[in-house]
């Protein structure tokens, strides 16, 4: 495989431009290494599939770079180099000023320029490719938990606050009301309790922490010097985890608490875990709906049972048993039993013993109106 005939190639290296300005990007890695970690904006358009590179891989392991270049070429040719082409050019079509990548900016991302231009449209690469926008990132992240930051550190000395209530208060709502809030649980795509697993799984680690330190560079450049809320979140969201560097300042951070009477939260609580869930599973899994969400129900009951304990458990379990049963005769009304009961005897104690370890850390309390007000002040 030799250099391109077609001159010099554009290129690109300004990683937090492309960022922020939330350019489209052409990951042309392999399937299994974009499912590892990927960017928000890029889409996989391989060079090589997954069984491809890994016959191109062996072939370098025993033969060498020049072995498996050539193997590469004979893999990709005809039909199949003419497809993976149009799919780039379809994308270039609808994203003009799109760049593309692959690994670390080498071979892929060059050839697929190559064949781009043959066909007369100019991509500029990634130099780097992922793994140097990746860094970026990982870097950006870790230098802004761990240092002074220069924008924060004359107008606003708190860099996080963390934003916490009982269950049902509703605080992933406020977050998304904010202008300088991450939504800590949209990234890892789940609620944060037994009953805020997703229906389609969560994402990658890394693309957890690609999409944080994305966020949190998004208001740093439309918000200088503001304050940063989070939602109270322990280390684990999930399957999923918060970076240690985040993890480590949220829990020096100062907090506001929502304050909600147990209707309202209960309320709350019904229509998310209940109503939308019931709704969006069966949206998700058509005839298999119904079962599908009295077994959702149970599994995340069951769950907590070992902090909950066997006997309160299975009454609870009894409740929530009777309320599927009922739901669709009391229009669901019944299951405010088990959530009120659930979270009176779990969710409850467990955030007011959490919350006691963290009295100190506490600016202001109020209901959901309140506080909102609060944090507009700040």
């Amino acid at each position: 495989m030799t250099s391109s005939p077609l001159g010099a190639l554009p290129l690109v290296n300004d990683y937090r431009q492309l960022l922020l300005d939330g350019t489209p990007m052409i990951d042309v890695r392999a399937p299994i290494e974009f499912a590892s970690g990927a960017l928000p904006n890029a889409v996989n358009l391989p060079l090589i599939s997954d069984d491809e590179r890994h016959q191109v891989g062996i072939c370098y392991k025993e033969q060498g770079q020049q072995a498996a270049i050539d193997l590469g070429h004979q893999l990709v040719q005809g039909d199949v180099k003419a497809q993976r082409i149009e799919a780039w050019q379809s994308f270039m079509a609808a994203n003009p000023n799109a760049v593309l990548y692959c690994a670390r900016g080498g071979l892929r991302s060059q050839l697929s320029q190559e064949w781009l231009a043959e066909a007369g449209i100019q991509c500029p690469k990634v130099t780097g490719g992922y793994k140097s926008l990746r860094g970026f990132l990982f870097n950006y992240l870790n230098d802004y938990c761990l240092q002074d930051h220069p924008l924060n550190k004359d107008r606003n000395p708190e860099k996080f606050i963390i934003l916490s209530g009982m269950t049902g208060t509703g605080k992933t709502d406020i977050m998304l009301q904010l202008e300088t809030g991450i939504n800590l649980e949209g990234a890892a795509n789940h609620k944060g309790s037994s009953f805020g697993r997703p229906l389609n799984g969560q994402p990658a680690q890394i693309d957890v922490e690609n999409r944080i330190a994305l966020d949190l560079l998004k208001i740093e450049k439309n918000h200088p010097g503001k304050t940063v809320i989070l939602e109270d979140e322990s280390r684990n969201i999930g399957a999923r985890h918060l970076p240690p560097c985040l993890a480590d300042l949220m829990a020096q951070s100062p907090i506001v608490v929502i304050e909600l009477p147990l209707e309202e939260r209960i309320d709350r609580l019904w229509q998310e875990y209940v109503i939308e869930r019931y709704n969006n599973t069966l949206a998700y899994h058509g005839d298999r709906g119904e079962e599908e969400f009295s077994q959702y129900l149970v599994d995340s009951l069951l769950r907590v049972k070992r902090r909950l304990g066997g006997k309160r458990t299975q009454e609870i379990l009894a409740l929530m048993e009777s309320a599927i049963a009922l739901q669709h005769t009391d229009e669901f009304a019944s299951h405010r039993q088990w959530l009120n009961a659930l979270t009176v005897d779990y969710y409850d104690p467990m955030y007011s013993y959490q919350l006691s370890k963290k009295q100190e850390r506490v600016l202001f309390r109020g209901d959901r109106t309140e506080v909102m007000e609060w944090l507009g002040r700040r």
